[in-house]
């Protein structure tokens, strides 16, 4: 059951996932201990599954993120675990959702050149047994949302 101070300990780790120990508890209004038992029990009931960093891929070279949306020959669960089973090895894919719709998934492919992106979804993303279709789109710029979760 989560509750308030659940809440609260996870709206500031979405602010800041490298925060001390003592930072989140001073933010919930806990001391130490406690939130530390609490974040141990959030991570163990597998409600906070990773701390990852959010990267600037721009400034690591890759100049284009795109979003595929890649309709699958025939949505059943063979085919859909094979092309799950595919895109893992395709370290430009960051992102992978399967949608509702008119598509089945939704990639987002980082590159650095449009040749190179365009290489991704021809080579690489088509080659896919299972693929039927794929439909692009470059992201121009994103737009920074809100940190808090609505909690």
């Amino acid at each position: 059951m989560i509750d308030r101070l659940d809440k609260k300990l996870l709206q500031a780790l979405h602010r800041n996932a490298r925060a001390s120990n003592a930072d989140l508890a001073a933010s919930v209004g806990l001391t130490p201990t406690p939130c530390l038992r609490r974040l141990r029990r959030l991570e163990r009931e597998g409600v906070i599954r990773a701390y990852r960093p959010t990267f600037d891929y721009e400034k690591l070279g890759f100049v284009i993120t795109g979003l595929a949306f890649v309709k699958l020959q025939r949505n059943s669960v063979d085919n859909s675990q094979a092309f799950e089973q595919a895109v893992t090895h395709l370290p430009a894919v960051t992102e992978c959702c399967v949608v509702t719709g008119s598509h089945d998934y939704m990639l987002r492919i980082v590159a650095r050149s449009l040749g190179e992106y365009e290489r991704l979804l021809k080579h690489d993303l088509a080659a896919i047994d299972t693929v039927a279709d794929i439909e692009s789109s470059i992201i121009l710029n994103q737009v920074d949302c809100s940190a808090d979760l609505p909690l």
